[in-house]
């Protein structure tokens, strides 16, 4: 067991390297087209799969949404 959990790790240290590596490699563009999307994709899966009071506390807005209050002002009677 302890051979395959260092297989793992091995594994998983040597995908970071690589992912990091092409990242350091990419155009200031490429990059923000990157994490644009990444951050898109993220919005939508917590839109899709938070429930509506856990979005409000992290602060994530529903497309159309005009939600002015953050973490802090939903919280304003504490």
């Amino acid at each position: 067991m302890q051979k395959k959990s260092n297989f793992a790790a091995l594994a998983l240290t040597g995908l970071a390297a690589y992912g990091y590596y092409k990242y350091s490699k990419m155009s200031a563009a490429e990059k923000e087209n990157l994490v644009g999307d990444l951050k898109t994709k993220g919005k939508s899966w917590a839109e899709k799969n938070l429930p509506e009071n856990l979005r409000s506390l992290l602060g994530i807005k529903s497309d159309g949404e005009s939600a002015t209050g953050t973490a802090e002002s939903s919280n304003s009677g504490f």
